[in-house]
């Protein structure tokens, strides 16, 4: 086989009641592209339920994962490290995220000869109805991110982003987060290594987040206290530590198993 020029990967944690379709819906709209390319979907915990098992009756997608959940960020860097695309993007399961927001994000890849491009909730152009409390903590997380990190983005956080491998080979092999911001890890270290090429692409959802959405909801404030807690500890890094440069290699935290040692990508 060819090597591809678009890799996408799709974690997946307990969706066996959507991952067959989910992975139809993407297959078919990567099928519609003028670029060749792989669909990975990594399962983020194999002997939870039966998501493997269904994911793996797909013709045409390589389906990977490991016993136990390990967190989205874990999920996606172990696709990315089985990837052998140019480009590599994941998308979320459950398809909150219209797919054929993956032909608009590559669109946006090659008019502005990008490093990454960032879906976005805040573009002008999205389609995206999400409750006001969301909104409004959305907003001053990013001006949160704006001011520790310099990154002209208006919204990091969507399952549906698109990177340049060159990138990927520099970033991923420095990274610590496996959950809450494994986003801004990559971003704001791409960043700061001089991938300045960061754009934002509109996108379409339809995201319910039911009772998790108000202020007050449980889960909503122990995900913000930890995407916090995470985020202060990569700007620590980057700027007080130096952990993320190129002098501080022999102290990066190599993974085995996502197997990010020089040349994983070549």
């Amino acid at each position: 086989m060819a090597t591809p020029y678009l890799s996408v990967i799709v974690p997946a944690y307990k969706q066996e009641k959507t991952i067959t379709q989910d992975l139809l819906r993407i297959q078919k709209v990567l099928s519609q592209l003028r670029y060749s390319s792989e669909l990975i979907c990594v399962v983020d915990g194999t002997s939870i339920d039966k998501t493997f098992d269904k994911a793996s009756k797909i013709d045409g997608v390589k389906v990977v994962g490991y016993p136990t959940n390990k967190g989205k960020g874990h999920a996606v860097r172990f696709g990315m490290a089985k990837s052998k695309g140019k480009i590599i993007a994941f998308i979320d399961s459950g398809m909150d995220i219209n797919p054929n927001g993956l032909s608009m994000i590559l669109e946006h890849f090659e008019w502005y000869k990008a490093d990454i491009i960032v879906g976005s909730k805040r573009h002008p152009a999205s389609k995206v109805n999400y409750p006001w409390q969301r909104k409004i903590l959305s907003w001053g997380y990013q001006m949160g991110v704006r001011t520790l990190f310099g990154l002209n983005v208006k919204d990091t956080q969507v399952g549906l982003k698109c990177y340049r491998r060159e990138v990927l080979e520099s970033v991923l092999p420095r990274m610590i987060v496996k959950n809450f911001a494994f986003d801004i890890e990559i971003l704001a270290v791409a960043y700061h290594l001089g991938f300045k090429r960061i754009f934002e692409a509109p996108i379409e959802a339809k995201i319910d987040f039911g009772k998790n959405s108000t202020v007050t909801s449980p889960k909503l404030l122990i995900f913000i206290y930890n995407m916090a807690v995470d985020t202060l500890a990569i700007f620590y890094r980057l700027h007080f530590l130096k952990y993320y440069d190129d002098g501080s290699k022999r102290n990066w935290r190599f993974d085995p198993e996502l197997n990010f040692r020089v040349n994983t990508f070549r």
